[in-house]
Order: structure tokens, then C-alpha cells, then sequence
């Protein structure tokens, strides 16, 4: 078995010894007092209180955070968010059905679904903050609890430095003055029992160092742990700061915009029903001096005229003439036509008795 190099203490040390306060410095030199390298409970036991105590709070700290769904506020947030977008204040009174319905009805039926729909919104909302309040005095709580873990680790840092300046203390007096004393009286002797009482006093220190080293892993967890509380403790911090932003600002100025909106809404629809009206007596006014426009010039008109117009009248000249003159055109050619046909009659005549001549002569 080979024995550690135990002539020299090269370890960095994380602790000036030359720097502490002196009632720090006096402490550690009473605890460094009571340790006995020979007694290897004594090693073992050394520091392990403050040792447990930094493991006890490690585990408190991560049920802490266990614990605490945090993530259901940002969860919150969002729904929250969504749910004052649902409420699509823009489109306040907005193409669909109500387009087809009168005026007058349209406004009134648009502002009452919209009405509807936002109370149907800010009841879910007032669910929203009721939750988020409640989380937000949660938050509240963790960060005093966070402010008293905090302090708590402070005090048991404090604690763990004490024991390894006290150990770091018992090491110089080992390497300065124990060690080269037993090594010097073993020398001087023959008995093997010496030389190994001297390799077991040396593993004793080995595991004291160990035991040391075990405490500044502990000591830096601890360092470790503070800005990891003070971590904790700000994203809480955020989130109150952004609940109360939300309940305080967020909400109030939300339902504001919907009052503006819904006053803005009924004034433009009352200007438009108003513009209407106008359009619509104008539009009025316009026909009804146009017709009565073109029904005095009408009257006028027919008024001035003759019960039979001259015109007509030399019609009625004119076509009476032509149908008397076309009459005895007629008439002479029937006339005409009638001579002709008496002449032919007359020719039939005699031809047939010429023929019953000469058949009765034959």
C-alpha cells in the first residue's frame, strides 16, 4: 500500500486564514482544538452537522419549487389575453345578417350582441382575476419564505466556513508541528508498530482532508444556492408585478375601450341614420318638384290646345277627298267592265244558237 505525500500541505485553500474576523477566527481555532485526527469517529463526524443542514435546506428549496406551478399564471396570463381579444371590438356591428335588417334595427340588434357577448367575456374574466389575485397573494408569500431561505443559507455558509477554517487550521498543525514530531520519534525507534502507527496517523489525515474537501463541495452548493433563491425570488417578483399590471391596468383599460367603443358606435350610427334621414327628405323634396314640374307643364300644354287640332282636320279633308275620288274611279270601271260583259254575253249568246241551228238542220 502506498502512503499519501503528507510532507507538504500544497491544497488551495478557499479560506484566507489571515483575513477572518477575529471572533470567527477564535472559533474556528476552539473547534480546531477538539478534533482528533487519531479518532476516526471524530473525523467522520466533524462538520456533518452543518453539512446536514445545507442538504436539509437543498431539499426544502426543491419542494419549494416542486411544489409551486408556477406555470399555471403564465397560462392564466394567456387566457386572460385571449379572452380580451375574443371580444373583437373593431368589428362592433360588422357585415353578416344584420346587414339585411333596417336601419334602425341593425344598430339597435348590433349593440345588443355585442353587449351579450361582452358580458358573457367579463364574467369569464372576473373568474380570470379572481384566480390570478389568489396566485398573486400566493407569490407574495413565496417571496418572504425566499427572503427567510435566503438568510437561512447565509447562516449555515457562515456555519460550514467556520468548520473549514477551523479544519484548514487543524491541517497547518498537523503538517508544522504533529506529523514531523511522530515522524522524527519514529525514526528514532526500531519497533514496526511505530511505522505503522505513523501510516495510520497519515491515512487519518488523508481522511480528514477528504472530509475537508467534502465540506467545500458543501460550501460551494450553499454559494450556489443563493443566487438561485434570489432567482426564484425575481421571476415571482415579475410575476406579481405583471398580475397587478394586468388587474390594475390591463382590465380597467380594457372595459374603458369597450365603453368609448360602444359610444362611438352609437354616434356614428346615429350620424349615418341622421345623414339618411337627410338623403331621403332631399331625395323627396327633388321628385316631388320634378313632378310637379312636369305635370304643370303638361297641364299647361294640353290646356292650350284646341279641342280638334287643324291638322287633324285637313286629315280628315284630305282622306275624304281621296275616297271620293277613288270611289268614282271605281265606279267608272265597274261601268266599263259591265259594258264589256253585256257585249260578251251577247257573242255566247248568238254563238250557241248558231250551234242549235246547225244540229237541228244536220
Amino acid at each position: 500500500m502506498t502512503t499519501p505525500d503528507l510532507h507538504s500541505n500544497n491544497t488551495p485553500q478557499v479560506i484566507n486564514l489571515t483575513q477572518l474576523k477575529p471572533e470567527v477566527k477564535e472559533k474556528a481555532q476552539q473547534i480546531a482544538t477538539t478534533v482528533d485526527i487519531r479518532d476516526s469517529q471524530s473525523v467522520l463526524q466533524y462538520g456533518i452537522g452543518a453539512q446536514s443542514n445545507i442538504s436539509a435546506f437543498s431539499e426544502s428549496i426543491l419542494s419549494q419549487v416542486k411544489t409551486k406551478d408556477a406555470g399555471y399564471i403564465g397560462e392564466t396570463l394567456v387566457h386572460l389575453g385571449q379572452s380580451v381579444k375574443e371580444l373583437k371590438v373593431d368589428k362592433l356591428g360588422a357585415g353578416g345578417f344584420l346587414a339585411s335588417l333596417p336601419f334602425v334595427g341593425r344598430l339597435v340588434h348590433s349593440v345588443k350582441r355585442f353587449i351579450t357577448r361582452y358580458e358573457k367575456v367579463s364574467t369569464q374574466i372576473d373568474r380570470i382575476v379572481e384566480e390570478l389575485e389568489k396566485a398573486r397573494m400566493q407569490l407574495l408569500k413565496d417571496i418572504a419564505m425566499l427572503d427567510t431561505l435566503y438568510e437561512k443559507n447565509h447562516e449555515y455558509l457562515s456555519e460550514l466556513d467556520v468548520y473549514i477554517a477551523a479544519g484548514q487550521f487543524k491541517i497547518n498543525q498537523v503538517y508544522e508541528q504533529e506529523l514531523p514530531e511522530i515522524e522524527k520519534a519514529v525514526a528514532a525507534s526500531a519497533d514496526p508498530a511505530d511505522a505503522q502507527r505513523l501510516h495510520d496517523y497519515k491515512q487519518m489525515v488523508h481522511r480528514f482532508e477528504k472530509k475537508l474537501h467534502d465540506l467545500k463541495l458543501s460550501r460551494t452548493i450553499s454559494i450556489q444556492t443563493a443566487p438561485q433563491i434570489r432567482l426564484i425570488q425575481n421571476n415571482d417578483q415579475l410575476l406579481v408585478e405583471k398580475i397587478q399590471s394586468s388587474i390594475l391596468n390591463t382590465i380597467p383599460l380594457w372595459k374603458n375601450q369597450v365603453v368609448i367603443a360602444i359610444s362611438i358606435f352609437r354616434q356614428n350610427k346615429a350620424l349615418e341614420l341622421q345623414k339618411n334621414m337627410t338623403k331621403t327628405t332631399n331625395d323627396l323634396l327633388t321628385k316631388n318638384s320634378e313632378m310637379l314640374k312636369q305635370g304643370s307643364i303638361e297641364t299647361a300644354r294640353e290646356n292650350e290646345r284646341g279641342l280638334v287640332e287643324i291638322e287633324t282636320l285637313k286629315k280628315v279633308n284630305n282622306d275624304l277627298i281621296a275616297t271620293i275620288e277613288e270611289t268614282l274611279t271605281i265606279q267608272k270601271e265597274g261601268k266599263t267592265k259591265r259594258a264589256q260583259a253585256e257585249g260578251e254575253l251577247l257573242k255566247i249568246e248568238n254563238d250557241l244558237k248558231a250551234k242549235l241551228n246547225e244540229v237541228k238542220s244536220a
